[in-house]
């Protein structure tokens, strides 16, 4: 009989690498970690809202409230500093754990 298996709790190293990941999927462009997304041109505020779904989805989070500003998802590093901060606030309720990303982003 097989073990059942956790999530394990996610590393900075991880969510950023997943958060990179997926931004250069989308916008073909290799981003540092502390540019601005926003202020380069990189991506819309429109963009924004499909940033707030892939790190809710991905991540097993809830990205709500005061949370939602802009702010929070100019760099990869404020991204990836949220994404954790979050985790911890969610990790009594099973939220907040990495998981990987599903075949279907």
């Amino acid at each position: 009989m097989s073990e059942p298996t956790t999530a394990r709790p996610m590393s900075a190293e991880e969510v950023r690498a997943e958060l990179k990941r997926f931004l250069e999927e989308r916008t073909k462009t290799d981003w540092a970690p502390d540019t601005d997304l926003f202020a380069t041109g990189g991506v819309s505020s429109l963009f924004a809202m499909e940033l707030v779904v892939h790190v809710e989805k991905t991540f097993g989070i809830a990205v709500e409230g005061a949370d939602l500003r802009i702010d929070n998802f100019r760099t990869v590093n404020t991204m990836t500093e949220l994404v954790l901060r979050l985790a911890t606030a969610d990790a009594g309720t099973g939220a907040g754990t990495y998981a990987g990303t599903d075949a279907g982003e």
